[in-house]
């Protein structure tokens, strides 16, 4: 690439266009597997301008990581902006029905960030993390017992299994109604949709009603929790607003916004693609089978060869280069964290999936710098725990027809649609275990 594109306000091409000569096979929405055109990039253009998109898409591990550590140039304003903006339709409905957030961090720049986050770690904690960790074995243990207890022989593991837990978990992490579970779901489901899919101006609207729902709902867990003393994260930031703590009633929402979509949306993902890579690569599953205190090793391994988030996005406030090729102010970049994760300079044989790969720790999926994931912990320890309780109860378990898996649209997340396996044990199993 030896110059580079004018920024404009459209994309010439439009979204759901084929990737035209020399973009390498990348199709910015499709997750069936992406992984082949992500190499012929980090190889061939590791900075591409799609201009479907309006944006400059980066595949290379150093490139990746270095801007995320740029906060000052790359900014994070736009991680949570539309990709595709709002018809005149959708905006009308969230406006007139006072949807006023944006971002609980992850689009919050220093100093608002740094003051933010410094108040919600401290109520983040892993005293929490511990006190939730009897209710989220129980709870995976009640969803294996149900599978065996149907007498099929077979189950799904995301509507079975990966679906609810970790709704479960953050809803009671945050002290909200967890009879709510699918309606969670739903608005989370809308935010994706919104802000990460490519929906035309008629198919936002059901969505952009839920995201009114949705907001409405956070704003009334901030009032309740200045009313109770119900002991939960919520509470705990009210208390520390209280205590005079910088932080308002509708940051404290907004975290919360992002909270009940990023605390349950990719650990759904994390458990459901651990038991499908793990599955897909016989020999790790029987050898997490025969000493379960590999099994965090394997998470890491996991989210590096396929993780829950695949790109992210920053905007660059001053001209600037990556790589060689010229990025002007104003810039949209998409940071491509599932090709980084696999680019042999960092990862060797980075396409093979191996549990016991020494730097699996230094993937992307939590993102780097001053944004990384503050709910990592809570991730890992699900899929831990999921993992933990799966090996030993159903030792057995096969993937059905893997290779059938579709994923869903989405430029960032890549989210099996289903994964079907066969169970292979009596109801009495878990028991036994």
């Amino acid at each position: 690439m030896t110059s580079t594109p004018a920024i404009s306000g459209g994309c010439p091409m439009g979204f759901g266009a084929e990737a035209p000569a020399g973009h390498h096979g990348y199709e910015p929405f499709a997750m069936e597997n992406p992984f082949p055109s992500y190499a012929k990039m980090r190889s061939e253009q590791p900075v591409m301008f799609d201009e479907r998109t309006g944006l400059y898409v980066l595949t290379r591990y150093d490139d990746v990581k270095a801007v995320f550590e740029d906060w000052e140039t790359f900014s994070s304003e736009n991680a949570q902006a539309p990709v595709r903006k709002r018809g005149p339709q959708a905006a009308r409905i969230m406006d007139e029905g006072g949807f006023t957030t944006y971002s609980g961090l992850s689009a919050r720049r220093p100093p608002e960030h740094t003051r933010i986050r410094a108040i919600a770690q401290k109520a983040f904690t892993p005293r929490r993390f511990k006190a939730l960790e009897p209710m989220i074995r129980q709870n995976v243990r009640s969803a294996i017992e149900q599978m065996l207890a149907r007498g099929e022989g077979h189950a799904e593991i995301v509507a079975d299994l990966a679906y609810s837990l970790p709704t479960i978990t953050i809803v009671t992490l945050i002290g909200a109604d967890i009879s709510k579970v699918d309606t969670y779901k739903r608005w989370s489901d809308s935010r994706a949709a919104m802000t990460w899919g490519d929906l035309s101006d008629e198919e936002q609207i059901p969505h952009a009603h839920n995201l009114v729902e949705y907001w409405d709902e956070c704003q009334k867990l901030v009032a309740e929790a200045h009313g109770t003393g119900r002991d939960s994260l919520t509470t705990d930031l009210v208390k520390a607003q209280r205590e005079g703590a910088e932080i308002s009633d509708h940051e404290i929402a907004s975290l919360l916004y992002s909270l009940l979509f990023a605390g349950h949306e990719t650990t759904t993902t994390l458990i459901s693609n651990c038991v499908r890579v793990l599955l897909e690569h016989r020999d790790a599953w029987e050898a997490l089978v025969a000493e379960p205190k590999q099994i965090p090793k394997a998470i890491d391994e996991v989210l590096r060869y396929s993780g829950s988030i695949v790109g992210w996005r920053r905007k660059a406030l001053a001209d600037t280069e990556i790589a060689g090729v010229q990025i002007p102010q104003g810039a949209e970049i998409l940071l491509l964290m599932g090709s980084a994760n696999r680019d042999e300079a960092r990862f060797e044989n980075g396409e093979d999936f191996d549990i016991t790969r020494a730097n699996a720790r230094d993937h992307l999926s939590f993102g780097f710098g001053i944004h990384y994931c503050l709910g990592n912990m809570l991730a890992k320890l699900q899929a831990k725990i999921a993992l933990e309780e799966l090996t030993s109860a159903l030792p057995q378990l096969e993937l059905v027809d893997g290779d059938s898996i579709t994923f869903r649209k989405n430029i960032s997340f890549r989210v099996p649609d289903f994964v079907n396996v066969t169970l292979n044990a009596d109801p009495d199993s878990l028991k036994e275990a």
